[in-house]
């Protein structure tokens, strides 16, 4: 058969048509994967974000849920409410539904937490979340939660501070009445009250914080900028340190130490208190004193021997009486507390020899509290260092008026923090400002590790703070 010219150009046609058509095909099939899995990716992007807000959301309603069961409460309340087994997201995961503000429920979050461990206020909270629409699309935020402890504070007082001209500190200052600072402050310093009349001179009121580096205008003046003396700030006024609050603190150590939590020790209130000599091989000497010369807290003589027993890790040291402390600690946080609550006769902490760190990355750490005073023996050592963080709960930090051959000392150094009631200070000045007693030369340092490594059970703040945020 013979084919035509036209119908061999019908039959090329088609042929072509055919090709075209199957192009267009593979191009719009393309098109719409393409748009589809644009339209997808969107819509997973959309869900991955409201998974993350659903997530933070979950944070913050522990935030809630710590701050109407826990901020405010006493050291020992905070301590049963860890322990009491009913703790949202502790053991058990807890999960909620999630709203969004029209009311409508677009997803759920799953909170698991971590309580802290035994001596420390560090929270940690994980929220996972999804919405209902995708559900295995989550988003997980771990957050740390802590209680800022006393021992974050370079000083903390409830009485009025003055640092000098070449004064160069690098933690947090507070008083809970006014502040004059004169020196270089490489943290905030702050203050609970907005104004006071400094009672080291005559004058109208001054700022809560204030200084004479170059002197400061008086209120209601603008408050002025000065980097060169406040680096990191000045705040005022600001929330109020409770150092009666500490009273709870001490009886939750007092509990722990009798409970021989992590080797804790309690020790009575029989004769005048205890000499601790901390050991490097992680145990303590310990012997009862039977007299003290008041005029220059110096021990006259004991009771009975020496004993030994395990420096406490994470514990407490609790005499129901003064102390007299000293020693080296090598790989061991404890803190040490002179206090009696049995009856009215508050006790004071006594110093006057070295105490030491043979680590210095959070592996060692000593907290010192008196009840009344951490008091400077007399008969000091000539230049002396104290690694640690010390609080005077009622009293103060420092060293009496001393007179004779022990009077003047030369160096005292303090590796850590000081927390005091009344003005702490180690020397003593006549009215013309010459050195009268004391040490000539006084050096704090803080000890940055106190940030996150406080001493066990140390007294904190009343409010969480958010101090790390990450996404697992």
């Amino acid at each position: 058969m013979t084919i035509s010219p036209g119908a061999k150009k019908s039959g090329g046609a088609l042929v072509y048509g055919i090709v075209i058509m199957g192009v267009v095909q593979i191009m719009l099939v393309s098109i719409v994967q393409y748009v589809t899995s644009n339209v997808q990716y969107s819509f997973n992007i959309r869900s991955r974000e409201q998974a993350l807000q659903i997530a933070e959301a979950g944070i913050d309603f522990y935030r809630w849920y710590l701050a109407h069961n826990v901020e405010g409460r006493t050291a020992t309340q905070i301590q049963s409410f860890w322990d009491g087994g009913t703790a949202y997201g502790v053991g058990t995961a807890y999960e909620a539904d999630y709203a969004d503000p029209s009311g409508a429920t677009t997803g759920r979050y799953q909170i698991e937490v971590t309580p802290p461990v035994s001596g420390s206020t560090a929270v940690i909270v994980k929220s996972t979340a999804w919405t209902y629409k995708h559900p295995n699309v989550k988003r997980t935020i771990q957050v740390r939660l802590r209680l800022p402890s006393w021992s974050e504070y370079s000083v903390l007082s409830n009485d009025f501070i003055r640092f000098g001209s070449g004064t160069e500190v690098f933690g947090k200052i507070h008083s809970n009445y006014g502040i004059r600072f004169d020196g270089i402050a490489h943290n905030t310093v702050s203050s609970a009250v907005s104004t006071y009349n400094d009672p080291d001179h005559t004058g109208g009121d001054e700022f809560g914080v204030h200084t004479h580096n170059p002197v400061d205008p008086l209120p209601p003046a603008s408050v002025p900028d000065k980097p060169a003396v406040f680096e990191a700030g000045r705040v005022f006024p600001t929330q109020t340190a409770d150092f009666n609050g500490v009273l709870a603190n001490l009886s939750l150590m007092k509990t722990i130490a009798q409970s021989g939590v992590n080797d804790s020790r309690y020790f009575n209130n029989s004769h005048q208190g205890r000499h601790i000599i901390l050991k490097s091989n992680d145990t303590f000497d310990v012997r009862t004193v039977q007299s003290f010369n008041a005029s220059t807290n110096e021990i006259n003589n004991y009771s009975g021997g020496w004993s030994n027993y395990a420096i406490p890790n994470d514990g407490v040291i609790y005499v129901e009486n003064n102390a007299w402390v000293e020693g080296t600690v090598n790989g061991r946080r404890v803190t040490i507390v002179a206090a009696n609550l049995v009856s009215s006769s508050q006790k004071t902490m006594y110093l006057g020899k070295d105490i030491r760190y043979t680590n210095y990355d959070c592996t060692d750490m000593i907290g010192l509290i008196g009840q009344n005073d951490v008091e400077v023996y007399r008969q000091s050592n000539n230049v002396l260092r104290l690694d640690a963080a010390l609080i005077a709960q009622t009293g103060r930090v420092g060293r009496a008026n001393y007179t004779g051959t022990y009077a003047t000392r030369d160096t005292i150094t303090i590796y850590g923090a000081i927390a005091s009631n009344e003005r702490y200070g180690f020397a003593w000045a006549d009215m013309m400002g010459n050195h009268v007693s004391g040490y000539q030369n006084r050096n704090l340092y803080y000890d940055n590790n106190l940030l996150y490594c406080p001493p066990p059970y140390f007294p904190t703040g009343t409010q969480y703070e958010l101090d790390l945020w990450e996404e697992l």
